[in-house]
C-alpha cells in the first residue's frame, strides 16, 4: 500500500477514536516509520497516536528529534530509557547522521551517539580486570580432560555392552 493511502487510513482510524480504531492506526505508522526511519513527519504522527493513547514517554520517543517536540515528553522518554545507548537504540534510527533531515535532528542524534560513547567507556572503565592465575587455567583443563575420558570411557563400555548382545 503506499505511504500517502497509509496515512489516509491511519488518519481516519485515528479520527474514529475508539481504541480498536488507534492501534491500528499505531501499527500502520509503526510500520512506516520503520520502513522509512528518516522521515520525520512519520515519527510525528505516530508521536500524535501515543500522545492520544496517554502515552508521553512513547511520544517522546518518536517524536525526540523534530525541531518542536514537547519537553515534558522528552524527559519521559530519557527517564524511561536511562541510558544513552538504549536510548538510541530505541530510536530505531537507521543510517548514519548525515541521512538526518534536519539540523536539529542531526545534532541530537550527534549528542545521543556521544553520550552513549561516553557511558560505554564509562562502564568499561569501571569493569574490574581481574587476571586468572595460572593454576585455576591448569584446575579447569585438567577437569575439562577428566569429563572428556569419562565420556569416551562410557562410550567404549556402551559399544563393549552392545557388541556382546548381538554377538
Amino acid at each position: 500500500m503506499p505511504v500517502e493511502q497509509t496515512l489516509d487510513r491511519a488518519a481516519e482510524e485515528l479520527r474514529r477514536g475508539d481504541l480498536a480504531s488507534v492501534l491500528r492506526a499505531r501499527q500502520r505508522l509503526a510500520g512506516l516509520v520503520g520502513t522509512y526511519p528518516h522521515r520525520l513527519d512519520l515519527r510525528r504522527r505516530l508521536a500524535e497516536v501515543y500522545r492520544v493513547l496517554g502515552q508521553p514517554a512513547q511520544a517522546g520517543r518518536w517524536d525526540y528529534l523534530s525541531d518542536e517536540r514537547d519537553p515534558e515528553e522528552a524527559i519521559a522518554f530519557e527517564r524511561a530509557y536511562r541510558k544513552p545507548a538504549v536510548r538510541l537504540n530505541s530510536l530505531g534510527w537507521f543510517g548514519t547522521l548525515e541521512d538526518a533531515p534536519t539540523d536539529t535532528a542531526r545534532s541530537r542524534l550527534a549528542a545521543l551517539h556521544l553520550e552513549a560513547q561516553i557511558q560505554l567507556q564509562h562502564e568499561l572503565d569501571a569493569t574490574p580486570r581481574e587476571e586468572t592465575s595460572w593454576l585455576t587455567c591448569v584446575l579447569v583443563m585438567l577437569g575439562g580432560t577428566l569429563v572428556v575420558v569419562c565420556f569416551l570411557l562410557g562410550l567404549v563400555t556402551l559399544a563393549q555392552f552392545v557388541w556382546k548382545l548381538v554377538a
